[in-house]
């Protein structure tokens, strides 16, 4: 049975139950008002996946025995028949439960298996909720639609906020000393702050290690680019940088170079390309994909510039501020063509950051205003949290563009290969 259709029942079964919700609220009220320590908060979180499990096995059992356990069935032998006591494990350290057992003993609970000695976390669906951009309030009547279970928004809060001690832990740990490629990424938010609403950008760092494993470097929240995270970057333990691919976003590449001086900057092409074909037509954008494709798959630089002198010559009439923004840029455009095919290819394949964006969008696509930043920072960590699981696949070719690395940086890599 999958987990849609098991929710879904224990949902149908939930809706024909007898729970007192008033005391089930009442009681999850109580226990929040004692909250002050970590442990408070996992006593809280055992208590209430025990009061919820417990609701669902209740409700189990009636729709195992056909009706409700305070009326009695003249047309069944079969009835409820006591409990028994059942000891699982969980985050929060064990959980006692009381099962409830029929005369026949047929009964098979499904949300604890016979045999089952670890329970999932209430509140790791709580965190996974919050991660796809759910709100508190969000969570609680999810919650109650999906167990019938009334969980307080105090408690969510609670344990969201937990979240925010795993973050500064994350934040802070060790690198590793050298990363070939890193990515770098904004996206922009909206805060409340002094009473105000303004723009943030939330910029992310996406490194490639030396065996091509894909790993989120850290975030930063800020109204501009800041040597100030390449220090931090720097005092967890990276010692070397090859190439930092960026978007368009300006002071990238002084604050990285700031820090890191001897790291080549790339502008992302990706970006490139999208920026100039955003105020041409459709008509016409096939035409200017094409030409602009000439630029950066040319072998040499001076192959480049030939091209884009012949775009300049064709386009500058209707788009004029396209070849002027490549010109403005070339600097760290120019790169590109310093590194043989494959590290190329590494570099413009940017599938990894524009996943990890897309994952990060989605989370924070119903959160119109952030009410601090750490309410942001929270959502996004989680995002990356899931987004990470999913990270198994290697940079195409990257044994080539490895060996390519080598040869090009060997008194910087000999050291760690």
């Amino acid at each position: 049975m999958s987990n849609t259709t098991l929710r879904k029942n224990q949902k149908n079964q939930l809706n024909n139950t007898g729970i007192n919700q008033q005391k089930l609220r009442a009681f999850a009220g109580e226990l929040a008002k004692d909250i002050h320590t970590q442990d408070d908060l996992a006593d809280l979180s055992a208590s209430l996946v025990k009061m919820t499990i417990e609701a669902v096995l209740g409700a189990e059992m009636e729709h195992h025995l056909g009706y409700p356990k305070h009326r009695q069935d003249n047309g069944s032998d079969n009835t409820l028949n006591g409990y028994y006591p059942k000891i699982v494990k969980g985050n929060h350290g064990e959980v006692e439960l009381t099962i409830p057992r029929d005369r026949h003993s047929d009964f098979e609970p499904l949300i604890v298996e016979k045999g089952q000695t670890r329970l999932g976390a209430f509140d790791s669906q709580i965190l996974s909720l919050y991660a796809k951009g759910m709100s508190t309030r969000d969570i609680v009547s999810t919650f109650k639609e999906m167990y019938d279970a009334d969980i307080s928004a105090t408690l969510v809060s609670n344990v969201t906020q937990a979240v925010i001690i795993q973050a500064i832990e994350w934040r802070n740990r060790p690198l590793d000393e050298v990363y070939p490629i890193v990515y770098l990424d904004g996206i922009v938010i909206k805060v409340r702050q002094d009473k105000q609403i303004i723009k943030k950008t939330m910029y992310i760092a996406l490194g490639v290690n030396l065996d091509s494993k894909k790993e989120c470097l850290g975030l930063w929240l800020s109204k501009n680019e800041s040597s100030k995270f390449w220090l931090g970057v720097a005092n967890r333990g990276v010692k070397d940088i090859l190439i930092a691919s960026v978007d368009g976003l300006t002071g990238f590449p002084k604050a990285i170079n700031a820090v890191f001086p001897q790291t080549d900057v790339q502008l992302c092409i990706v970006h490139m390309v999208r920026n100039s074909l955003k105020y041409v037509s459709y008509k016409e954008r096939k035409k200017v994909a094409a030409d602009l494709k000439q630029i950066y798959q040319s072998i040499t630089e001076e192959e480049a510039l030939l091209a884009l002198d012949d775009f300049e010559y064709k386009w500058d009439k209707q788009f004029p501020s396209i070849a002027k923004s490549w010109r403005r840029n070339w600097d760290n455009v120019a790169t590109l063509f310093s590194y043989p095919e494959a590290i190329r290819k590494a570099i413009y394949t940017t599938n990894a950051i524009e996943s990890l964006n897309s994952v990060i969008r989605k989370s924070i696509k119903n959160r119109k205003i952030f009410n601090h930043d750490d309410s942001a920072f929270k959502v996004v960590f989680l995002a990356i949290e899931a987004a990470s699981k999913k990270w198994t696949m290697p940079i195409r070719n990257w044994s080539q563009a490895m060996n390519q690395f080598i040869i090009l940086h060997e008194d910087r890599l000999k050291d760690y290969v």
